[in-house]
Formats: structure tokens, C-alpha cells, sequence
């Protein structure tokens, strides 16, 4: 079935106004809350998301503006997630609500109506407009679980956690790239339960490796917020093990992760 723009804009709208949700009734004191991610309020987290929108919808409909932009991002050093987050600390709560909302629209306007197909640049190499929305949606919904943690909310799992685990899968590669590793070509089979009980499955049925359980956790682990110790995964073989040590579906250097025990898995 082809990948159908609208329906992931929907999935990510669906996605923002969960987090949206978490974040309206802050006091200006609440949006300056430390996360898990060290370093990172609840404002810094809302700011990635809404700078980098923004940046998304540049390589889109500008992508000269955006090559610019990257070539001089890669002059000072590369993509630097905390020297960004610096930039806009003195915005308001309000404020910051409101860019991310401008932000958001902009971008779903901006890739409704691309074909699916077509190529945008970003820092890594080029990908599908397609790919492009759905790592929004991954992004959207992982650092919402950070702003969720601060506040100690729990969001209830959607269908959409399968784009997220779906990046998770399709970046293994990455990962080891990322990590300075060479990727061994033993495959891994990938079988998670969907929110609704349903079988999500990566991979070949027959392969030795494998990591199943919900698809709660596995997004969890693939995206860093929890450490491997705190979700419910079963992983079998070594290959298996060593790709889920270091997991990430998020672009850019290793990420630092979650410490064992630092969340129980009740929450997670």
C-alpha cells in the first residue's frame, strides 16, 4: 500500500496535541523543570522539537537555504543538540508554546501535499518526504516522553508507537556507524505487540537473533528513554544483544541513555 502523506500528517498531529496537552497548563516555573535528559528542561525539549521543524520544513520548500545553513552548521562543528537548546533559554513558556504550535502547522502545510517519494537533504544523507514526517513523529513522540517523565504522566500507547519502532529497526545500521562498530550481517527478527494485541514483525521468521515483547518497550529502549534493565524484552543471541546495547532511532552522535533502575517498569 503506498505511504500516504495525510495520513502520516495525522499521526503526527496526533501526536503534537498529546504533548500539547502535557504542556498548556505549565506555570512558567514548570516549563523550566528538569528531564531525564541531563542538562535538558521541559522548554529545551519544546525548543529541539520547534527549531528543528522549522529546519525540516526549510529542507523541503528551500533546500538551498537549508544546504547553507547545514554548511555552516558543519563549519562550527556539527549539529550540536545543547548549543542549539542554549540559544533560546531566555524564551518564555508562552512564548515557546506558541513557536512550537507556528512550527508544527507550518510543517504539516509544508509536506501534505509532497509526494511521499520525493527526496529532502538533511544532516545524514538525503530521505523520502515520507521518511522525514515519520521521524517527526519519532522525535515528537520521544521527547514528549521526556516533558511526560518531568511531570510524572503517563501516556496512553497508540498505534502510532509502530512508526517509531519502525525507525527503530530500520537504524540499526546507523547505530553501529554511530558507535564506531562494524554491523554483522546476521539478520534479527523483530516481533512486538501492538497496543491493540496486534503482531508487529521486522526481519525474517526463521532468524536465530531476536528482541520481542511490547512495542511500548522496545520504543523505549530504541529511543533511549529507558535503560534495557527497566522494559520488558525478551533478546536472544548475541547479535541481537550487542545491537540492543546501544540501540537508537534518533540521527546524530550516541546518545547518553537512561541509567538501570532509574525508571521501574510499571512506568515504562
Amino acid at each position: 500500500m503506498p505511504v500516504s502523506m495525510d495520513a502520516l500528517a495525522d499521526d503526527l498531529a496526533a501526536e503534537s496535541t498529546v504533548l500539547r496537552e502535557l504542556l498548556a497548563p505549565l506555570s512558567e516555573q514548570d516549563w523550566r523543570r528538569d528531564t531525564p535528559a541531563v542538562g535538558w528542561t521541559i522548554a529545551d525539549q519544546v525548543s529541539h522539537l520547534a527549531y528543528f521543524d522549522d529546519v525540516a520544513v526549510r529542507s523541503a520548500v528551500r533546500p538551498d537555504e537549508f544546504e547553507a545553513e547545514k554548511a555552516q552548521m558543519d563549519a562550527d562543528g556539527g549539529v550540536n543538540p545543547d548549543r542549539i537548546a542554549e540559544r533560546f533559554r531566555d524564551v518564555s513558556g508562552e512564548a515557546m508554546l506558541a513557536w512550537f504550535d507556528e512550527a508544527r502547522g507550518r510543517l504539516l502545510e509544508s509536506f501534505r501535499p509532497l509526494d511521499p517519494k520525493e527526496r529532502v537533504p538533511w544532516f545524514g544523507p538525503a530521505m523520502s518526504a515520507a521518511s522525514s514526517l515519520t521521524a517527526r513523529i519519532m522525535e515528537t513522540w520521544a521527547h514528549g516522553q521526556d516533558v511526560a517523565d518531568a511531570l510524572g504522566a503517563i501516556r496512553e500507547p497508540s498505534a502510532r508507537l509502530r512508526h517509531v519502532a519502525h525507525i527503530g529497526v530500520g537504524a540499526r545500521a546507523f547505530s553501529y556507524t554511530a558507535n564506531g562498530r562494524e554491523m554483522p550481517q546476521d539478520p534479527i527478527r523483530v516481533e512486538l505487540s501492538a497496543p491493540d494485541g496486534e503482531l508487529w514483525a521486522w526481519g525474517p521468521e526463521d532468524a536465530v537473533d531476536r528482541a520481542t515483547g511490547p512495542a511500548l518497550d522496545f520504543c523505549l529502549a530504541v529511543t533511549q528513554r529507558r535503560h534495557l534493565d527497566d522494559v520488558t524484552l525478551t533478546i536472544t543471541g548475541p547479535v541481537a544483544t550487542e545491537w540492543m546495547s546501544f540501540a537508537q532511532a534518533f540521527a546524530g552522535a550516541p546518545g547518553g541513555g537512561r541509567v538501570p533502575g532509574q525508571f521501574s517498569k510499571e512506568i515504562g
